[in-house]
């Protein structure tokens, strides 16, 4: 599984990093700061990436919350963060707040896309 994330947002990176501690090894960080083969990889614009978390399984790409739990459940100091926000009525309620977040770090950290 690769995990894409952005390593130059400051918040996106201290928990990248949380997870990194548990060195788990079928998960590949990819940092998306102007790296063209994470588009390639993704069929994802930088905009694109830069917008939501992304994981690639067995050749899927998923985005936002959905890849939020595919981490969780991969790590298992984690897995109870899988287990609650998987919930239906609890997903839709993080997917939507996820987005919210999502949004304004995007607004944040958008000046490192080239034009």
């Amino acid at each position: 599984m690769k995990v894409y994330f952005n390593n130059s947002c400051k918040i996106c990176k201290a928990e990248i990093n949380l997870y990194k501690k548990e060195k788990i090894e079928d998960i590949d960080w990819v940092d998306i700061t102007d790296n063209s083969l994470a588009e390639k990889e993704t069929s994802r614009n930088s905009k694109q990436l830069l917008r939501r978390l992304h994981v690639k399984q067995d050749e899927k790409v998923i985005e936002g919350a959905e890849a939020f739990l595919l981490v969780w459940k991969k790590i298992p100091k984690y897995n109870f963060l899988y287990n609650f926000f998987k919930i239906p009525i609890i997903f839709h309620l993080f997917s939507f707040g996820y987005e919210i977040v999502a949004y304004f770090l995007y607004l944040k950290n958008k000046k490192q896309l080239k034009n």
